[in-house]
């Protein structure tokens, strides 16, 4: 969820982004692997206006859970800014009593 927040704001700053996400979908639907049926869902969703793309990437429900699990977005967030949200969730080891 955290990853998508980030996408969800680097793309209400720079709408153009969302072109990253049209075209991996376009390739990876040419190898028509087993998430399949998530990249149609996305391409379905991509074609709503902004506003309802960015609620619904980032909406707690179990179907966008599933959905952010094959997510399009991939290349939209750098190595730097991906690093940055896995560091804020990693586990720290526990000081001893």
């Amino acid at each position: 969820m955290a990853l998508h927040r980030a996408i969800a704001e680097k793309l209400r700053a720079n709408p153009e982004l969302i072109a990253i996400a049209v075209e991996n979908l376009d390739r990876w639907t040419l190898a028509r692997g087993r998430s399949q049926p998530y990249w149609d869902a996305w391409r379905e969703i991509l074609k709503h206006p902004l506003p309802y793309v960015l609620d619904l990437m980032t909406q707690e429900s179990e179907r966008m859970t599933a959905m952010r699990q094959a997510t399009p977005f991939a290349g939209v967030l750098d190595p730097k800014e991906r690093w940055a949200i896995y560091e804020r969730f990693e586990e720290k080891p526990r000081e001893k009593a």
